[in-house]
């Protein structure tokens, strides 16, 4: 990257002419930074207390044994339970929203007066990203730092900003006080961004009942994985049951959202359909077949939130799309049958021949689906298919899927744990906690009247009202082959199920 004018002025410094010495000095000690993705700012090899250990040792000059304790003592400020067990551990074993604290933890460690927090709530459920704004809202006034918050997510905005500035392909198109900009946006750019992340909390109408077989039928659905367990203990081993007794249909022609925090069991659902995990009991019918025994080879397709990722850096685009195909033994007319695919999803014929890393990341996701619409499926699973998009980018994807859907019948799960996607995607929604189906019904039913206490705190940090998640037990902990406990689910309305918040908390 090359700056060719212009200044950025640091407590007096031109940060532009320091030169990469100075700059260290400040990285780090004066400037913090919050990234987007902590797996990809953590060191997988280090205990997650030594990577806080080295910048206060680097920074301040402490010896190890002090920045050990100071390391300790920070990720306890940030609210991570155990501080002490957990600074022993490393990255892989934490969960998303523990990764993103530690991260925090790491960037206040010298108190630095300027803190740059780059979409550190991208891929955070709504109510550990509400956790994580009140956290840097109240470091802000401990440490007494200044914050930039990088941010595509207006609601996210409402919440942090004092002042706002609106850039669109690196021009300041809008500026001005967070209340102004957000009831009064002068730019057609800016009231796309609002109307992308702070919609009314409505959602699509229901599919009418049909007798027609579901695309996706889950029926008592158990899934465990071992428990951790005292290696000297004599006790029978437990198992932890990520999905616990669930039971739901996808329509064909329909979407259904499935709604949950991290750890909720969401993606192992998905893992179950996809026949990547094995069961400990319940059925999975795909399109009326029984996916153990047919494997679901060909018949489930995988959308993943980051297409780069998935994709081989050294196939060409229409390569990567026709893989499924290539692999099945289907190798005739590939580049032109290619062609038609990428029409389909917005994609032009000068697309057809690039790399993946020349394509940008609406077009990588354009791409992921075209890929999944390859082997004409039964079955899309969409997980986070478009939570690290921008506002305008995101809503063209929906806007895809939708098309897709009217013309194909293309039948839907989409994972997100964003409530604005849900409420413009979604013909149904099912919310989800430690494995257990809390709520399900019409999105709009959902949305505008919910009856989970859970379901409850979703909505009300969607709409920008954060407030604590209700304490729950957990998942269950049992020894293998427990049958789930809980009372059937109550009908509250029109398709309308809730759980017994008295079998759930």
């Amino acid at each position: 990257m090359k700056v060719s004018s212009g200044s950025a002025v640091f407590e007096g410094k031109d940060l532009l002419t320091i030169g990469d010495a100075g700059l260290r000095r400040l990285r780090g000690s004066r400037i913090g930074m919050i990234f987007q993705e902590p797996m990809s700012a953590l060191n997988p090899m280090m205990p997650v207390g030594a990577q806080i250990a080295e910048t206060l040792v680097t920074h301040k000059g402490l010896s190890r044994r002090a920045a050990h304790v100071e390391a300790v003592r920070l990720l306890d400020r940030v609210r991570i339970p155990d501080a002490a067990g957990r600074a022993r551990l490393h990255p892989a074993a934490l969960s998303g929203g523990m990764r993103q604290r530690v991260v925090i933890a790491a960037a206040i460690a010298c108190k630095p007066s300027l803190l740059i927090a780059d979409e550190p709530t991208t891929a955070l459920d709504a109510t550990v990203q509400a956790e994580i704004l009140s956290l840097i809202a109240d470091l802000k006034t401990e440490v007494g730092c200044a914050v930039i918050f990088i941010t595509h997510d207006m609601a996210v905005v409402r919440q942090t900003a004092d002042r706002i500035l609106v850039m669109q392909n690196g021009r300041a198109v809008e500026s001005g006080s967070r209340d102004a900009g957000l009831s009064a946006p002068q730019e057609d750019y800016t009231r796309t961004l609002i109307a992308a992340s702070m919609p009314a909390l409505g959602g699509v109408a229901p599919l009418a009942e049909t007798a027609e077989t579901p695309a996706l039928s889950i029926r008592d659905l158990i899934v465990s994985f071992p428990a951790r367990r005292n290696p000297l203990s004599l006790k029978r081993p437990e198992r932890l049951y990520a999905v616990d007794g669930l039971s739901l249909d996808v329509a064909r022609g329909e979407t259904v959202a499935l709604v949950g925090e991290s750890g909720s069991g969401k993606t192992t659902i998905a893992r179950a359909a996809l026949g990547l995990v094995t069961p400990d009991d319940g059925r999975i019918w795909i399109g009326g077949n029984d996916a153990a025994q047919a494997g679901g080879k060909g018949r489930v397709q995988f959308i993943f939130q980051d297409p780069q990722s998935s994709l081989d850096p050294r196939f060409r685009a229409w390569q990567s799309v026709m893989e499924p195909l290539a692999i099945a033994g289907d190798r005739d007319d590939l580049r032109d049958r290619a062609i038609l695919l990428f029409r389909r999803v917005g994609l032009d014929e000068a697309h057809v021949d690039r790399y993946t890393h020349e394509l940008s990341g609406g077009q990588r996701q354009r791409l992921g689906i075209a890929r999944a619409l390859a082997p004409s499926p039964d079955l899309v699973i969409a997980d986070e298919a478009v939570a690290a998009l921008d506002a305008t980018t995101r809503l063209q994807i929906l806007d895809l899927f939708q098309s897709l859907q009217r013309t194909t019948g293309l039948p839907l799960l989409f994972i997100t744990h964003d409530l604005a996607t849900v409420s413009r995607i979604a013909h149904r929604v099912a919310v989800m906690r430690f494995g257990r189906l809390l709520e399900i019904g019409p999105t709009a039913s959902v949305l505008s009247a919910p009856q989970h206490a859970y379901t409850r705190t979703l909505v009300a940090a969607a709409r920008g009202e954060p407030t604590a998640a209700p304490a729950t037990r957990g998942h269950r902990v049992a020894a293998a082959g427990a049958q789930p406990s809980w009372a059937p689910m109550l009908e509250v309305g029109s398709g309308h199920f809730v759980a017994d918040e008295r079998e759930t908390f």
